[in-house]
């Protein structure tokens, strides 16, 4: 259980965050519209959407949210319940774990219990709290929580000697669990038989919303049902497609596809609202119905929409950043290839709020956008490219200020060829989208040219290859990779600072034959010393001297290795490469398919930080691109699960010293036992720290702004209590800094 360090300013409920350690690097940019469920205490309300829980005041009108940036341990929420009662919130996840919630701090439950002979579905389908205890609604049953404990009591395995039939929700009234599977409701008093199934009572009926307070309320797609077993009633009227039902002391609350109904426990209608888009749930504040929707977070009554700011949406593919602003494109290709179509667009942050083009929400096509990017000089113009085999939807398209301008269609006889993958800027402000299929070329790759003057895009092939990903660019020279085998590899060309004329370009392909592997590149990065870092589908490759590359094609992509027990081994081997991205300092952010996010120190050759789903807020371990924002040092990663910020320390390092920062300080050992970390470092800094009386105890060679002591001397042992000075000089001492550490043992 991760204890409290800071208290939420909400009355009802005080959640923690992981540790001072970690967690306050961290921080989300998650979407929080699609509210699932939600509960209320004294005006004020708890949330869950797909990847955190958010707080509503209705007094003061603060928001407040928790995730896996501060406090949770997982994202894909599948369920949630609050009891006021015990000021609890218990969260499911698709996993099959759950998070409890307390004024204590977050307690991760994974041991819930689980038939050996059961491999279906682990997802939380249901949560539904009353007293000490909440019954949990799985595809295999029904469990007993105790909250008191925070551990599983009695479980009944529905399983009726061939299959298990899935719970989709339950309730439990005056000690008796009701539970509705797809075709009855079956229910049995909590006592010493619960967990044998044939004991449990059966109620034919196609259910598939059930709550309850002094009566039970239960619900199929079109009929909602009050009373109790063996003497029910029903609503006279007909619904759409029912979402949720909830049951207070004197209402039921009905969510109708995209209306909610007030009855009375009677079944006589009180109040009908129609929020004009799809609802989840519903439940009454304040004598006020709030609504969660899919879309917009939590309506009132006069559709004001309360929630975090966040994109549209979590599914997220590739980011661009540009001062203050952030694009995120939403598409993606099985196998490098084969479209995902999530028909979403793209999301923007202005520097103020996020935005979702109405373009999008009102257009008929099925989006697959690979890559957004800004105009350098003129932001509010995007162009995106559209990766599709749809009739007409392929190509690349200009917004400005989020509205459409223009699309660029390249079309063909089948829809499969020119598809565009990726774009980039060069220095000059000159726009390249890298394409794939050239028609009429197979396996034949190139580049889409913006010709400004004529506003339009002209094609330039280029060479023989398997595919394109986004292009990166240095100096006249364009990198794209290759992904796809047949052959993949990296393509380099040279267009000579003239990108409309063709004549005098030139282009190779490094592959194979070059020491990349030959079933493609994924991506690239050049870092400071002129080297190219390849990422490739089965491992990492340094090609050096990147300005000169296309001139030597002899030149040999070289694997890292390092020693691992005295045995070299190579770094990444056999591993997709997803994103290298290198900060101000040179080092060096490697995400690998599967295994998260790898920190690396210049030359590759140590590891400084290794960041999965399980030891962070990753919401996985694919990382599908990674953007470091030098003025700030935060670093973005993006996953199709959402976008997570981790607060870097390494920040416009030039020959110089930037702003000198020290942390913690002081060191309290009873309160802290890491390192002493300094940013605003000269790329290379020369370090001496002193005690008080002029003694040197530690000195060392700091790379890329950033070091960190771990408070031993020369000798290996821990300095005393004192003050310490860290005299700090750049490589050709032009440049002096000082700085003191107050250590507390």
């Amino acid at each position: 259980m991760k204890k409290n360090i800071l208290v939420f300013l909400l009355l009802f409920l005080y959640f923690s965050v992981f540790s001072q350690n970690t967690n306050s690097k961290w921080s989300d940019l998650f979407s929080y519209n699609n509210v699932l469920a939600f509960k209320e205490k004294d005006g004020k309300i708890i949330a869950a959407t797909e990847n955190g829980v958010f707080y509503y005041n209705t007094i003061s009108g603060e928001i407040t949210k928790l995730s896996k940036a501060n406090g949770l341990h997982e994202v894909k929420i599948s369920a949630f319940d609050y009891d006021a009662a015990t000021n609890t919130a218990i969260i499911g996840y698709k996993s099959g774990n759950l998070d409890v919630v307390t004024a204590d701090g977050v307690t991760y439950v994974v041991d819930i219990p689980l038939s050996q002979s059961y491999t279906g579905s682990k997802t939380i389908n249901n949560i539904s709290i009353n007293g000490d205890k909440a019954v949990i609604s799985v595809g295999y049953g029904v469990s007993i929580f105790n909250i008191t404990k925070k551990e599983f009591g009695d479980t009944c395995f529905f399983f009726n000697g061939t299959s298990y039939e899935k719970v989709l929700e339950a309730t439990i009234k005056d000690n008796t669990i009701y539970a509705i599977t797809e075709n009855s409701l079956k229910y049995h008093p909590i006592d010493v038989t619960f967990s044998v199934y044939s004991n449990w009572n059966s109620v034919a009926g196609n259910y598939t919303q059930i709550d309850s307070k002094t009566t039970l309320v239960l619900s199929n797609n079109n009929t909602v049902y009050y009373g109790n077993v063996g003497s029910l009633s029903s609503i006279p009227q007909s619904f759409t497609k029912i979402k949720d039902i909830k049951i207070t002391d004197s209402q039921i609350i009905v969510a109708d596809q995209t209306k909610v109904y007030a009855y009375t426990l009677t079944g006589t209608l009180q109040k009908t609202i129609d929020i004009a888009e799809e609802v989840n749930t519903a439940f009454v504040v304040n004598n006020q119905i709030y609504t969660g929707t899919k879309l917009s977070g939590i309506y009132d009554e006069s559709k004001n929409s309360y929630k975090p700011d966040g994109p549209y949406s979590n599914i997220s593919y590739k980011i661009s950043l540009l001062d203050n602003q952030l694009w995120v494109s939403t598409g993606g290709r099985d196998g490098y290839n084969t479209p995902f179509y999530t028909g979403l667009g793209y999301y923007h942050f202005d520097g103020n709020q996020w935005n979702y083009p109405n373009y999008f929400k009102s257009s008929t096509f099925v989006w697959n956008i690979l890559d957004v990017v800004p105009n350098p000089s003129k932001p509010s113009e995007v162009f995106f490219a559209n990766y599709s085999f749809r009739a007409g939807e392929k190509g690349i398209y200009k917004m400005d200020n989020n509205v459409f301008v223009k699309a660029y269609n390249q079309t063909d006889a089948n829809n499969f060829y020119n598809r565009p993958a990726g774009c980039v800027f060069d220095e000059n402000n000159q726009l390249f989208c890298s394409v794939g299929a050239l028609q009429n070329q197979k396996y034949t790759e190139g580049v889409y040219v913006y010709d400004k003057s004529n506003d339009q895009f002209v094609i330039n092939s280029l060479v023989t290859a398997g595919s394109t990903q986004k292009p990166i660019i240095k100096e006249g020279k364009l990198f794209i990779p290759s992904p796809y085998y047949n052959p993949g590899g990296l393509i380099i060309s040279d267009y000579k600072n003239t990108p409309l004329s063709f004549s005098d370009d030139k282009t190779i392909l490094i592959n194979s034959k070059n020491g990349l592997a030959a079933s493609g590149t994924v991506s690239a990065a050049i870092d400071k010393n002129d080297d190219i870092w390849v990422g490739t589908r089965l491992g990492l490759r340094i090609l050096s001297n990147a300005s000169n590359a296309i001139n030597n094609t002899d030149n040999k992509a070289e694997p890292i290795v390092i020693t691992q027990n005295g045995i070299p081994e190579e770094l990444f081997k056999d591993l997709v490469i997803l994103q290298v991205e290198v900060d101000s300092g040179n080092q060096k952010w490697v995400s690998v398919e599967g295994g998260g996010v790898f920190y690396l120190s210049s030359n590759g050759e140590n590891t400084i930080s290794h960041f999965t789903k399980v030891n962070s807020p990753l919401p996985n371990d694919i990382v599908t691109d990674i953007k470091v924002d030098p003025k700030t040092g935060k670093v973005y990663f993006v996953t199709f699960d959402g976008i997570v910020v981790y607060q870097g320390d390494v920040i416009n390092v030039s020959s110089d010293f930037s702003e000198i920062k020290v942390y913690p300080n002081p060191v309290v050992t009873s309160q802290y036992r890491g390192n002493v970390k300094i940013s605003g470092l000269a790329e290379k800094t020369n370090i001496r720290i002193t005690d008080a009386a002029g003694n040197v105890v530690h000195q060392a060679v700091a790379r890329g702004g950033y070091y960190e002591w771990n408070l031993n001397n020369q000798k290996g042992i821990r300095v005393a209590s004192g003050i310490y000075f860290v005299l700090m000089t750049n490589e050709d001492g032009t440049d002096k800094a000082t700085a003191k550490i107050a250590v507390v043992n």
